[in-house]
This record gives structure tokens, sequence and C-alpha cells, in this order.
């Protein structure tokens, strides 16, 4: 793997993830006061909610369309296909994404929705919507197989939540 390659999606992933407190941060303080901790806590569950959906199921569905690599299983040593990146900091650079967009969609629902149904909400959306499109457009799917690059996630991120 080059070092180059991986330090800038180590970096990257980095960066996408500190976003989500502050999208926390940034919704706070779009409401009332009486809900600020709650609107914090739904934009703050989606990194441990959505992270255990997608290192566990999501990733392997959107990518290879299969069960080949539940759990993260066998991206450890490997190098992602057409890159030099390895394929444990794809996943999770690419989780991020799924991270942040959960984190988006909260915005639409502060204020309407209780704590309970927000996560079960964005558990089915993760994998009935977002994992679906990651495939179509990202892992060969057939918007990829149209020609469309989708080389920044505006496509995925932000048709799935609706931006």
């Amino acid at each position: 793997s080059d070092t180059g390659d991986v330090s800038l999606l180590a970096i990257s992933s980095a960066l996408v993830l500190i976003m989500t407190p502050g999208l926390a941060f940034y919704y706070g303080g779009l409401v009332q006061v009486k809900s600020i901790l709650n609107t914090m806590r739904m934009v703050m569950i989606c990194v441990g909610l959505v992270s255990f959906l997608w290192m566990t199921i999501g990733f392997t569905l959107a990518f290879n369309g299969n069960f080949d690599n539940v759990g993260l299983q066998g991206l450890t040593e490997s190098i992602w296909p057409g890159t030099n990146i390895p394929g444990l900091l794809f996943a999770t650079f690419q989780m991020t994404f799924a991270v942040i967009t959960a984190a988006i969609i909260s915005g639409a629902v502060v204020e309407r929705i209780r704590f309970g149904a927000f996560m079960m909400f964005i558990s089915l959306w993760i994998l009935c919507v977002y994992v679906p499109l990651c495939n179509w457009v990202w892992g060969g799917g057939w918007i990829h197989q149209l020609g469309a690059k989708d080389f920044a996630g505006g496509a995925v991120v932000h048709i799935s939540s609706g931006t």
C-alpha cells in the first residue's frame, strides 16, 4: 500500500467523523431549549449504531452485494481492488459517510420522533436505503454501470439523506 494514499484516507476519515459532533452542536442550536440534549443524542447515536451496522453487514452488502466480508472478515490483510488502500481503511472511510448521512437525517425528525423510534428508523434506513444506494453507485450496481462517477459522495450521501 502507498503511504501517501493511506495517510490521506486516514486523515479524511477522521475529518468526516469529526463532522458528526459538529453537526450535533449545530442541530442543537436550532431547536428549543427543552430538545437540545435529545437532538444532540440523536446525532451522536448514529456514530455507534451506524458503525455497528456498517461493520457487521452493511459494508459487504454495499460493496460486494454478498456476505463475503460480514463483520469486515477478510479485509485486515487485503488491499481494496483498484486502489493502494488497505481494505479495512476503505471500509472505515465509507463507514464515516454512512454515519454522517444518518446524522443529517436526524435534523429532519428532531422534535417529531422519540429517541427509540429514531434508532429503529435509522437501523432500517441504513440497511434498506443507504446500503442499496451505495451498491448502485459505488459497488458496481446499475447506476455505476450507466457510467456515473461519484467522486465526492454527493449521489449517495445527499440523495439518500434528502438534502
